[in-house]
């Protein structure tokens, strides 16, 4: 069974399935997470969804690059998680499957090219508490204290 965060979903309510990747980037006692500012200002971690046809360890890449301009290597994956949430950005009803992945920043090599985002870099200690959404925040959590 796949844990919910941020409350079950809607009776009544359609809701498309939409799988995605999410990278934890530990680098010593920093974790490089995404400030994006539309359709809300929110920190989150790096990630996105999985395009029709495309492998999810190669959308985690493109996405990380997309949202940071840094590139990244695969260690773990850690654990799944899903959220019923709506996505303006796509006039859509999502349950969102998201997969947690943690990985290693290894070069910064551009800026974002996904408008409206800006790397973050975040202090372990406190980088929970500042993830915009309760399944991002209960991952790292768990990371954090298993280290």
């Amino acid at each position: 069974m796949i844990r919910c965060y941020g409350g079950p979903p809607e009776p009544g309510r359609h809701y498309t399935r939409r799988p995605g990747v999410y990278a934890i980037l530990l680098r010593g006692d920093a974790i490089l997470a995404t400030r994006q500012e539309a359709p809300l200002p929110e920190i989150q971690l790096p990630g996105g969804g999985i395009d029709k046809g495309e492998h999810p360890v190669a959308a985690l890449h493109r996405e990380v690059m997309e949202e940071t301009g840094w590139h990244m290597q695969l260690r773990f994956r850690f654990g799944t998680f899903r959220r019923f949430t709506y996505m303006p950005e796509y006039d859509l009803w999502a349950e969102k499957i998201c997969t947690v992945y943690v990985c290693r920043p290894i070069l910064k090599v551009a800026e974002p090219t996904e408008s409206g985002h800006e790397p973050l870099w975040l202090p372990t200690a406190a980088a929970a508490k500042m993830l915009a959404n309760p399944g991002d925040r209960a991952v790292v959590t768990r990371l954090l204290r298993s280290r």
